[in-house]
């Protein structure tokens, strides 16, 4: 009979093993992995810089980056955040750099680095690590759960931790010990628009932009990338994410408003193209730009108007270029994955959870860690911090 059982080898899950042996050195704590290799996530997120975590030290705030989980993880964030995130690799030897946009990465800019820190941390506290563990089935008994392993004798434990991230087989276990599964779909994505008149300006960004789904109050203002399907950037990456199940109840087949000037309102963008009229009637919007938008950018969004002097415009194209500036929609026919961001919201009704051991409150002895919660944080290492925080929770509960 162990005392914990973890299954899953991803961040949560090593953190939950590494936190329970942690807190109790005698105790017998073993950690199952179906697959050959520990924390593969780790090791090619953040481009294989692993993104560890975010400089947002505020418990308050920190919990406003997760569209599902801010009510639950603002207690668990006093207790583990990113500060403590930083000391622990920090206590180990790895030194952690913070970026200008607020993500945090090792100096070394390697994840090895951190994927060797969690597995020496293992390695000399004693956890007991079993690759490629295929489990058949998992009973809930009188004094613990019973874990039925294919080919192999079952495996006994008074607790269990876990930590699968988003696979179908732990939301069954999950659901199998009496929890509510929220359907999982995909969060962090970008959207494809096909008949967008601005692929041709692939790569082209703006510091600022407000896209909004058409219809709906979702909303998000920040960088904007212009891509060769659509559109990027953390507004978009956000927007994602606040909008997942929404987005997937529509098939992802949308329509979206931009704003380009989100600091001006529309009828602030047409006093200024009056003005601009008025005082520069002998010269173009082209050439003038009063906006200070990237100048190709600028020329598509003005088409016909860009080699018209001012004085020819009438009255009538300016309020439509102003609304164009202000909302200008585009149809969306898809997604498209963020890089190596395969984020899902869906999981473990949160309800069911007692956040503050991260205990099961309909299954005695069982806990839960990382992604196979329904939480999920929008890019920029909040995910990993959730990794942390539960897997430290969960791991320090259960022994």
């Amino acid at each position: 009979m162990y005392d914990v059982i973890v299954i899953g080898g991803g961040a949560a899950g090593v953190f939950a093993a590494i936190s329970a042996k942690a807190a109790s050195p005698f105790a017998q704590v073993i950690l199952l992995e179906k697959s050959g290799v520990l924390l593969s996530k780790v090791r090619i997120s953040g481009g294989g810089r692993c993104n560890v975590t975010h400089s947002c030290f505020d418990p308050g705030k920190l919990c406003t980056h997760y569209p599902r989980g801010e009510k639950e993880l603002i207690g668990a964030f006093h207790r583990f955040q990113p500060r403590d995130t930083i000391e622990w690799f920090a206590s180990r030897g790895v030194s952690l750099k913070t970026e200008a946009d607020g993500r945090i990465f090792p100096v070394t800019d390697s994840s090895e680095t951190i994927i060797q820190c969690l597995l020496s941390a293992a390695q000399k506290l004693g956890v007991e690590i079993h690759l490629r563990q295929h489990i058949s089935r998992i009973e809930k008994q009188a004094d613990g759960f019973a874990i039925h392993l294919k080919e192999q004798e079952p495996l006994y434990t008074s607790r269990l931790i876990l930590a699968t991230g988003n696979s179908s087989a732990g939301c069954a276990w999950a659901e199998h010990l009496g929890h509510t599964i929220q359907p999982p779909v995909p969060s962090l994505f970008t959207f494809n628009v096909p008949t967008s008149p601005l692929k041709e300006l692939s790569g082209i960004a703006l510091e600022n932009a407000r896209v909004q789904i058409q219809g709906t109050s979702l909303a998000q203002t920040g960088p904007l990338l212009i891509t060769h399907f659509g559109f990027s950037g953390p507004a978009v990456l956000k927007l994602s994410a606040w909008g997942a199940r929404y987005l997937h109840e529509k098939e992802y087949r949308v329509e979206i408003l931009i704003d380009w000037l989100p600091q001006l309102s529309e009828q602030a963008i047409f006093a200024k193209l009056s003005q601009c009229k008025t005082t520069l009637a002998q010269k173009n919007l082209l050439s003038e730009n009063p906006f200070k938008l990237p100048k190709k950018l600028w020329e598509s969004l003005l088409g016909k108007l860009a080699a018209k002097r001012l004085a020819h415009i009438a009255i009538k194209d300016l309020h439509s270029l102003a609304h164009k500036l202000h909302a200008n929609a585009f149809q969306v026919e898809g997604k498209t994955t963020h890089k190596e961001e395969f984020v899902t919201c869906g999981g473990v009704h949160l309800k069911e959870v007692d956040f503050k051991t991260l205990q099961s409150k309909v299954c005695p002895g069982l806990y839960f860690a990382g992604e196979i919660l329904d939480i999920d944080g929008v890019t920029g290492g909040f995910n990993f911090q959730n990794a942390w925080t539960t897997g430290f929770l969960a791991g320090k509960a259960a022994s």
